[in-house]
């Protein structure tokens, strides 16, 4: 009986490189943002290798960077789909408010069950919140830039009102599990809500590259006629997106102030910025079909290590700015660069 044995052929360098190419072409957004990562964190070591070598500011990066990351992460779909949402940090706000009433109806009877059901009427109140924000958007027709910067200060306002411009102190949550489960420390050691960012990403990431879901709001960003015309629901896709946002946005604000212990009705205001800039360095286009989750992931931890990383180095904080700004358009001149070799 003859056997035939076949050899395994070893690829040719012109396979290889093609190979190559294809996946660096497939990944080039990540890819750049990792690049920019290294090249920071590698010059903050440089500087101040007594900071960027101990784990005492990467503590404090993983505490403060979900404040922010936990809402850039989703507000990424919001982009691909060609839209913007300015609210999101007054809905931060909004969502605690409503955990304000609810936890002060049972505070005095069961604390216990005031912690636990404020939290749901907290995510609640920011489901609601994004979907209004995607039914003024889409039924209405009204720029999303204009209808979430009017109801940024709608949220706002109201969370003015219901807490009486007053902080609600939240040193009763430390004793429940919500708390560990939120904010706790993990090993006495990783932050819990490092861990929920990363939570998030993965399921984000999931929803917009293994779903139909995801796919539509990808199609619905790049080419909106040519979405409807494959039947999509477009109005659905960007309520859901809306809406979504919101959810996190409320989830954002409930880990912040259980972190401080403490509620205030200014709570957002310090974090629209850090939160869209990292959408854009992680390498989401603004017209919308472009987008990664992992670039926002990564764009968020650059964005929050400038400052520290400039105070370690022995500069003074006013170059936080103009750094922010350079390191933008460098990120997003090295995507643009690679789209155009990779083409």
């Amino acid at each position: 009986m003859n056997t035939a044995v076949t050899e395994a052929r070893p690829l040719s360098p012109t396979a290889t490189r093609g190979g190559f190419v294809r996946l660096a072409r497939k990944y080039a957004l990540q890819i750049a943002i990792v690049f920019v990562a290294l090249l920071i964190w590698a010059f903050f070591v440089w500087r101040a290798p007594r900071t960027f070598l101990a784990y005492d500011i990467y503590n404090a990066l993983m505490s403060t960077t979900p404040y922010f990351a936990l809402m850039a992460i989703p507000l990424t779909l919001v982009v691909i789909a060609k839209e913007i949402d300015l609210s999101f940090s007054s809905i931060m706000a909004f969502g605690m408010a409503a955990f304000d009433v609810v936890f002060l109806l049972f505070s005095k009877t069961d604390p216990q069950l005031g912690v636990w059901l404020g939290f749901v009427a907290c995510l609640l109140a920011g489901f609601l919140a994004g979907l209004l924000n995607g039914v003024i958007v889409v039924r209405l027709g009204i720029p999303s830039l204009v209808a979430t910067l009017g109801t940024s200060f709608f949220w706002s306002g109201i969370v003015l009102v219901i807490t009486n411009a007053q902080g609600l102190g939240l040193t009763p949550t430390k004793e429940t599990l919500l708390y560990s489960i939120l904010v706790g420390r993990i090993g006495g050691r990783i932050p819990a809500q490092f861990v929920w960012t990363i939570v998030f990403v993965i399921a984000t990431w999931f929803l917009l590259n293994r779903t139909k879901f995801g796919a539509h709001v990808y199609l619905s960003g790049d080419n909106v006629e040519s979405a409807r015309l494959m039947g999509v629901d477009v109005a659905r896709i960007k309520m859901l997106v809306f809406a979504i946002t919101g959810l996190a946005s409320a989830f954002a604000g409930f880990v912040v102030s259980l972190d401080v212990l403490f509620f205030w009705p200014t709570l957002g205001g310090g974090y629209l910025l850090n939160t869209l800039a990292s959408v854009f360095l992680g390498g989401t286009s603004v017209f919308g079909g472009t987008g990664t989750v992992f670039g926002t992931f990564v764009a968020s931890f650059i964005i929050a290590i400038i400052n520290p990383g400039i105070v370690a180095a022995g500069w003074t904080a006013y170059w936080t700015q103009p750094i922010y700004g350079f390191i933008i358009v460098l990120s997003v001149s090295l995507q643009a660069l690679l789209r155009r070799r990779l083409a």
